[in-house]
């Protein structure tokens, strides 16, 4: 918009700001150098009451340039005729596009001059009146169409408006405006249809009917719209698509776009089908969708007995999709496409596709009229304002909820014509509230005035905000509120669902066992307390999120179970009843994550870190050891000790659970936390068992270290990983290496045996198989003996284990002493011989031969698989052993950072370091995406089903996504790194 500078004083009393309003003013004879001029006064407070007074007076001026003769004729008449003024002055404040339009068509003016505009009903005889002419050439004929069409706008676009600039005259209601649009499209088609016969000369040879869906079909058109068609045809198919196709270009040059993109199979199918044609494919191909946008199929151009035809073939199956196999999984993908693809900055201005906009309300009365529209013929209705009221008259939503929502709806819909007004272009976009002349303009073409000591922008954008945010609200309400007076002990005035009704909704929403998720509602909103009542409040709102998770049934039975865990806890329904942001998070882990409510009816306090993303993902591991470390320190024995370590440890395990399945920590992240809450664990738990042991014994008879081993010593521990550990000792100053041994052995198994005791809460297994001789030698050895083994008996895999081995807990000089030690045996000077090379490859064929489990998938399998873990682990060790003797960035127990070092040290191409190191990742992400989703350790990527679908989303794919192509992902990451491992560990 120009940048307004107030012109004269005198003038701006009458709303102009437009430098140039002085000037037009008095070309169009309403000003002198004194003020108003003579019987101007009508006009200029019309102008001022005008949405955009000065748009309203260019367009007065463009008029009277392009017809100078005739102004003085529309200025008596705008003197003497208040109905004429009001209608096209509050057309030029309000329409650029339709002040082109009088500009451009001298006279034209005069129809709006007339008592009473066309009826809706001659809209059809006049356009077939305009392209029937005698002598008209095809171009003329469009020509006539279009201007034709145009003035009929203009007559609707007068009669909508001309009540913000005299509030005497009749105000017409949205549905009276949006019925007049319907009809003049029709009448559109109709005149379309009989130049494109015309111009094809076809006969009775092609019967064709024109189908009418989307917002004509519902008699629901904006001014600017594409029109929604399908047609149907009997007879020369041929002809009846050239005349079809021909309406189609004469109409969208003439008047809008006619989009047949509705039709079966899309822009792929055939623009033309016989009725057996289109019933065919219904029966056999159609999706759920198709149906939805079929609720609104009607008839409106062409051979009405044909058209009569489709729609009863269609009815039957409109009315029976909701008992369709793929019903569910196809309404959630629906329910999904609301808010679209609409950018994140303009979520909140899409009057269309935004949170609370049109598409919101429309698909909640779609959904509710498929659900409840077999048994009940009044929902019949193609009209999303009639329809709504059949919900409410019906019973299946509460009436004043479907007064509220008709009037957000309706407001929502003036709002979205005002705009297209504007310039007759089409679109959905609310002013952003820094557009202050837009918003004054647009409130005023609303009918707002400054009231309150509030302008029209400010009024207009609080009044917006409050229908969203009433959308918003009614949505949750019209699906889930009658769910729960579905189960009430009370009846109520407003609604009351029967049982089947109330699960035949849920089972729309996405929950496979809807009578059992209606006990959990029952049991959760049971009784007239407090908790019932919040439980009331809040299941509306986590009903419809877990409907977004990919398992409804299992968020809301959890929910029960953590509830009813929680239910003397008194901060817990508050948090949840305060702070809309936990909810949100809450329903989302509860609907994906099987391990998360386990571990938060024993940990609750996690639940309160929900509604801070920092906190809950921010905590440094180190911090959280110190603090554990600490915690069990000051316990006063063993199972103290041990039982506030694993308190601490649940507590950290539920967080960072949390912040994975949010997408707030990345893998490394996870891994080194897990790992550091472990290697606490062990440290507490280690330094209470040998503070029981020497209090027994009064004495210390040696020192003791914990090495970590495999994924405890990389620090890529995952949520189902065991802790593999060396235990070693050192006799105590005349203490004999025997008793030693002995001491350090019973401290070692008190160790496992305290973590080792089963709880609900994930193993914590304590393994050492990684010892010299396995399972077969002794549990402890002192330092010495771990020297003379290795020397003497070591054989290639125990140095590829070491290769992990890092300092855990205990005595850590002891433990600085062990890695020492090990140091020539992992990093060998020369590296590996080819004897040695040959054996570490013939191990690891055995490993992925033996271990395999029967029947696993290879391609899915995340650690012994293609690609998987042990693919690139092996890889990275071998290379390890060839080479850290000499490339010291290769001397670390991490995986990743020894791939980033191969890199670095020229041994691998980037491209396959950088191919390697994302199989890792994903592998490990996946894995303990696993064991998230299904509370247990698993290896294996689900390969379809709800796991999948839980996996797929906690890796970062939206509820729209197919699961499938995250499974194709997974495989084509790990066949490449597969083809890496094959170059790097074979050939090299």
């Amino acid at each position: 918009m120009a940048e307004r500078v107030r012109p004269t004083a005198s003038a701006a009393r009458y709303g102009f700001t437009d430098d140039r309003a002085d000037a037009q003013l008095r070309a169009a004879g309403w000003w002198t150098d004194t003020g108003p001029a003579e019987g101007a006064a009508p006009v200029l407070t019309a102008l001022s009451r005008s949405a955009d007074p000065d748009l309203a007076l260019r367009g007065f001026d463009r008029i009277r340039e392009a017809d100078e003769s005739g102004w003085a004729v529309l200025t008596a008449a705008l003197d003497e005729d208040p109905v004429l003024r009001a209608r096209l002055i509050s057309v030029l404040g309000t329409s650029s596009a339709l002040a082109d339009f009088l500009a451009a068509s001298p006279g034209r003016w005069r129809r709006l001059a007339e008592r009473k505009l066309t009826r809706a009903e001659d809209y059809a005889p006049t356009l077939l009146s305009a392209v029937e002419e005698e002598g008209l050439s095809e171009a003329d004929a469009e020509q006539a169409l279009r201007f034709e069409y145009r003035g009929l706008l203009l007559e609707i676009a007068a009669a909508d408006l001309c009540g913000t600039v005299e509030p005497s005259l009749a105000h017409p209601s949205y549905g009276d405006v949006a019925g007049w649009l319907t009809a003049l499209a029709e009448a559109a088609l109709t005149a379309g249809l009989a130049l494109a016969r015309h111009i094809t000369r076809s006969g009775d040879e092609a019967r064709l009917a024109v189908i009418a869906m989307g917002k004509c079909g519902g008699r629901e058109l904006n001014y600017v719209s594409d029109v929604d068609v399908i047609f149907v045809a009997d007879g020369d198919l041929q002809l009846a698509t050239r005349v079809a196709s021909t309406m189609m270009r004469i109409v969208g040059k003439a008047c809008f776009e006619v989009d047949a993109n509705l039709r079966p199979e899309g822009k792929a199918g055939a623009l033309v089908r016989t009725l057996d044609g289109h019933t065919a494919y219904y029966q056999k191909w159609a999706r759920t969708w198709e149906f939805q946008a079929l609720l609104k199929a009607r008839p409106v151009a062409g051979d009405a007995e044909l058209g009569r035809e489709y729609a009863e073939m269609v009815a039957p199956m409109v009315w029976s999709a909701a008992d369709r196999d793929n019903f569910v999984p196809d309404v959630q993908q629906m329910r999904r496409r609301v808010e679209g693809h609409v950018p994140s900055e303009l979520i909140e201005r899409e009057l269309k596709l935004g949170r609370g906009g049109l598409r919101d309300v429309e698909f909640a009365v779609q959904l509710l009229q498929l659900v409840h529209g077999r048994v009940d013929t009044d929902l019949h209705s193609p009209s999303t304002m009639d329809a709504l009221a059949a919900l409410g008259n019906g019973g299946y939503v509460g009436r004043s909820d479907a007064a509220e929502l008709e009037a957000s709806y309706e407001f929502l819909r003036t709002v979205e014509h005002r705009l297209q007004l504007r310039k007759l272009l089409r679109t959905h976009l609310f002013p952003d509230a820094s557009e202050k002349d837009e918003l004054r303009v647009l409130a005023r073409a609303m009918g707002l005035r400054p009231t309150k000591g509030k302008g029209e922008g400010q009024l207009l954008l609080a009044e917006f905000r409050r229908h969203a945010q009433r959308i918003r609200r009614l949505h949750e309400k019209l699906f889930y509120r009658p769910l729960l007076q579905s189960v009430a002990n009370v009846p109520t005035e407003a609604l009351r669902l029967t049982t089947k009704q109330a699960s035949s909704r849920l089972a729309a929403l996405g929950y496979a066992a809807p009578d059992g998720a209606l006990q959990h509602i029952k049991a959760l909103t049971a009784g007239v307390s407090r908790r019932a009542s919040i439980q009331e409040a809040l299941l509306p709102v986590l009903l419809d999120l877990f409907a977004d998770t990919p398992d409804p049934d299992r968020g809301l039975l959890s929910y029960r179970k953590v509830s009813e865990a929680l239910e003397e806890t008194p901060w817990y329904l508050r948090v949840l009843r305060d702070e809309g942001a936990v909810v949100e998070r809450l329903a989302f882990l509860l609907g994906t994550s099987k391990l998360v409510p386990d571990l938060l009816a024993r940990a609750p306090e996690v639940l309160q870190l929900l509604g801070d993303p920092e906190r809950l993902a921010g905590r440094s591991p180190d911090e959280v050891a110190t603090s554990l470390r600490a915690t069990a320190r000051r316990q006063p024995g063993l199972n103290a000790s041990v039982a506030a370590a694993r308190s601490l440890r649940r507590h950290e395990l539920l967080r960072v659970a949390s912040a994975d399945l949010l997408g707030l920590l990345d893998v490394p992240a996870v891994c080194r936390a897990l790992s550091k809450v472990w290697a606490a664990v062990l440290q507490s738990a280690l330094a209470a068992a040998v503070r029981k042991r020497d209090a027994e014994l009064g004495t210390t008879p040696a020192k003791i270290t914990v090495i970590a081993m495999g994924r405890l010593g990389g620090a890529e521990l995952g949520y189902g990983s065991d802790a593999d550990v060396l235990f070693v000792c050192e006799a105590a100053e005349g203490v004999s290496d025997s008793d030693a041994v002995r001491y350090a052995s019973s401290v070692a198994e008190t160790v496992r045996k305290a973590l080792g005791a089963p709880t609900a809460d994930p193993a914590l297994v304590v393994d050492a198989d990684l010892r010299p001789e396995g399972r077969n030698g002794p549990l402890v050895r002192t330092l010495e003996s771990y020297r003379a083994y290795y020397q003497r008996w070591g054989e290639v895999w125990e140095a590829q284990a070491l290769l992990r081995a890092r300092f855990a807990a205990g005595d850590p000089e002891l433990g600085d002493r062990f890695l020492e030690m090990i140091g020539p045996i992992r990093y060998p000077e020369g590296g590996l011989d080819a004897t040695k090379a040959r054996e570490v490859r013939r191990i690891k064929a055995r490993v992925e031969t033996e271990r395999m489990p029967r029947g696993a998938d290879p391609t899915r399998h995340t650690k012994l698989g293609r690609g998987g873990l042990a693919d690139v682990e092996w890889t990275v060790q071998l290379l390890q052993l060839q080479h850290a003797h000499e490339v010291p960035g290769l001397r670390t127990a991490s995986t990743v950072d020894a791939l980033r070092a191969l890199a670095e040290a020229g041994l691998a191409e980037q491209a396959d370091v950088e191919s390697l190191t994302e199989a890792w990742l994903l592998a490990t992400r996946v894995r303990n995406a696993g064991m998230l989703v299904r509370g247990k350790a698993v290896d294996e990527v689900p390969s379809s089903g709800r796991d999948l679908a839980s996996v797929a989303r906690v890796l970062g794919y939206s509820a729209d996504d197919d699961p499938g192509e995250f499974l194709d992902t997974y495989r084509k990451v790990t066949r490449r790194a597969h083809g890496v491992v094959e170059h790097l560990f074979y050939e090299t």
